[in-house]
């Protein structure tokens, strides 16, 4: 696990980029983290990409998984239905201590959901939220997926982005819960972007992601 960025004051965050991490270990990591964290201790978003998985959440239906094609299904304890992770997608677990923040779990929805609206903004891609279904729309299709948990005052899971991956494992499923429902990503819409884009979409969500949790 190696830090990006590690600041000094308690209410930053410290980024760490994990690279391409397993689903399970990572999730086991981030129970681990947030059970044994101290009260002082300073909160952190690790930054990665998952191996093909697809996860349920709390309340997620398996009939939504219309057939995996052999890529993993874990039943994980976020929030929200199921869906796919995979190289290529942008994955930001926020690890925080939302009582001593002062920020309520609607808020924090917000504050990510703006976060992600922000950074497509960046790519003058238009973005927006729906109403009733959490995460980050461009026209009717989604980009962004959100699913957090909560446990002694502290948050752990977060978003995924897509920014440049193989979408097709998104028709395996009923995306979120929602029959039909389109999928896109950010390199649709920048296809001559010169520059590595999953890295500059990271720096974007960093510095983000920063501003708006202060």
């Amino acid at each position: 696990m190696t830090s990006i960025l590690a600041p000094s004051h308690v209410e930053e965050l410290a980024f760490r980029d994990l690279g391409l991490a397993d689903y399970s270990e990572t999730w086991n990591a981030m129970k681990s983290f947030t059970i044994e964290r101290s009260p002082g201790q300073q909160d952190e978003c690790w930054l990665l990409q998952h191996s093909p998985v697809f996860t349920l959440g709390q309340a997620g239906l398996k009939e939504h998984i219309i057939d995996p094609h052999g890529i993993p299904v874990v039943e994980s304890d976020r929030g929200g239905q199921v869906t796919y992770h995979g190289p290529g997608q942008l994955v930001a677990y926020l690890l925080l201590d939302i009582k001593r923040r002062k920020k309520g779990i609607r808020q924090l929805v917000d504050i990510i959901e703006q976060s992600i609206i922000e950074v497509l903004a960046d790519f003058s891609i238009s973005a927006a939220t729906r109403k009733g279904a959490p995460g980050v729309y461009v026209n009717d299709d989604k980009i962004a997926a959100l699913g957090l948990r909560i446990k002694n005052g502290c948050s752990y899971h977060g978003l995924s982005l897509n920014v440049d991956m193989d979408l097709e494992p998104f028709s395996y499923i009923n995306p979120c819960g929602y029959p039909g429902l389109g999928v896109t990503q950010i390199r649709q819409f920048v296809t001559d972007y010169p520059n590595d884009l999953m890295a500059e979409t990271s720096a974007r969500l960093t510095k983000v992601l920063s501003d708006n949790l202060l």
